[in-house]
């Protein structure tokens, strides 16, 4: 198996013996922390497993969408957008954003109720959507054989291309003054005291005082290390990229049987609208109770899976000693079997909506792991036993298009800055403190 192929970021040489933070994890989340981090002047050292964006921030949909989120996060995705429209000019690169809109089809009447009523609460917080007709839709999708009846609109919506984004910004911020290490795994975090002492990487122990844990998918286990028990369970989603389609649809669009976005390559990146895979681990049964809403939400588009992962967790939960090889330097990037079956009957729903693609073919297909929270809302806050340790993980999905906000928002919590969003909803508390946080219903 092979995952997209990201652009490739050398590593800086020699691991500094000390930093003011240190980041754990090279995606969207990690990168764009490292970014704002340095550009205030802190001495900052990205450590990254395996390579830049090797996980899920390249296997992406690559949606920069406020379109149907959570209104828990309106406000960060709303200076996440904005902060995307800027970045090409803030870093000097490429990260393929481009503004084109994204819809959300409306099959029958429940659901286009509940997306009006999230129009009504978008506006409230300065989003801009509407509801389009069958008609009207139809400017923005030409050739749909099968139009929905009605769907949701967010014209300031865009994408970015998940293989060259992190890439770019984190040398972005190298150049700013950041070190970015690859192939330098994180072994644990040394603390002492109730505060953060060090991190141990595979390539020596920095002393900081600040550790960022930007994981994705690994930041339960890291965190288990230091005593916290994060909720956080893996969604396998699958993935496919096209030849190029000459004339097809610019906007991106979500349907029941597929989920589509043009490529900066005139391809598309296409996944089965409705489906995804969550293969069953010891985890699912220690957080059985808090995901149960979730599950119960989303059972009809959820394929329970008993499988190698099982063992392959249970395995890696044993701890280890700081001296050891790590279960990280093991499996330096997630790279797991696409359901091409999902694909393929995806992409057979596809063609025969729009005839535009019918001469297309399949170029690759890919899966990543999503990491993903009780309530689907990210965790972006500081560890209240641990001072100094900070958490930005559990983006269940949505944590490419949100990337930019979060990263400020996790350099904002470091340095004691005004927050560019108010971090009460990502707070990691909520899931201990009683208030047994639910999914959205209807998003």
């Amino acid at each position: 198996m092979m995952g997209p192929q990201v652009v490739p970021v050398a590593s800086d040489p020699t691991c500094p013996p000390d930093a003011d933070v240190v980041i754990v994890g090279g995606g969207i989340i990690g990168t764009t922390s490292a970014l704002y981090l340095a550009e205030r002047g802190l001495k900052v050292v990205l450590c990254e497993k395996g390579h830049i964006a090797g996980e899920q921030s390249s296997r992406n949909w690559g949606w920069c969408r406020q379109a149907k989120r959570d209104p828990r996060e309106f406000e960060l995705i709303r200076e996440a957008l904005r902060l995307w429209r800027g970045m090409d000019v803030h870093i000097g690169a490429s990260t393929g954003f481009t503004t084109t809109g994204i819809l959300f089809a409306a099959n029958d009447a429940k659901k286009e109720a509940s997306f009006a009523d999230w129009v009504r609460d978008a506006a409230g917080a300065g989003i801009h959507a509407e509801m389009l007709s069958r008609a009207a839709l139809a400017r923005h999708m030409p050739g749909d054989t099968k139009p929905p009846p009605a769907a949701l609109w967010c014209a300031s919506d865009g994408r970015a291309e998940p293989q060259r984004a992190a890439p770019a910004i984190a040398e972005a911020a190298r150049k700013r003054g950041a070190i970015i290490l690859t192939d330098c795994a994180v072994r644990g975090v040394e603390t002492g005291g109730g505060r953060v002492i060090a991190a141990i990487t595979e390539r020596g122990r920095i002393t900081t005082s600040n550790v960022v844990v930007a994981g994705g998918a690994w930041t339960r286990r890291i965190l288990a290390d230091v005593g916290i028990d994060l909720p956080q369970l893996k969604v396998r989603a699958s993935v496919l990229r096209t030849s190029p389609v000459p004339n097809g649809p610019a906007p991106a669009l979500w349907d029941h049987d597929f989920a589509f976005r043009r490529r900066e390559d005139g391809g598309y990146t296409l996944a089965n609208g409705h489906v995804n895979v969550v293969p069953i681990v010891p985890d699912s049964f220690r957080f059985a109770l808090p995901f149960l809403p979730a599950l119960q939400m989303e059972f009809a588009s959820l394929r329970l899976r008993l499988g190698p992962r099982f063992v392959t967790e249970w395995r890696e939960s044993a701890r280890r000693a700081f001296d050891e090889p790590s279960v990280y330097e093991a499996a330096r990037a997630l790279d797991p079997a696409p359901d091409n079956g999902y694909l393929r009957q995806a992409f057979a729903a596809l063609q025969r909506r729009f005839p535009v693609f019918a001469g297309a073919r399949i170029v690759q297909s890919w899966a990543g792991f999503i990491d993903a929270t009780p309530d689907a809302v990210p965790v972006i806050s500081p560890v209240d036993t641990v001072s100094g340790l900070i958490v930005a993980t559990g983006f269940s999905g949505h944590g490419f298009g949100i990337g930019p906000g979060a990263g400020h928002l996790v350099a904002d919590l470091v340095t004691g800055a005004t927050p560019i969003a108010d971090p009460a909803p990502y707070r990691l508390s909520r899931f201990f403190d009683g208030s047994r946080p639910r999914p959205m219903a209807g998003l």
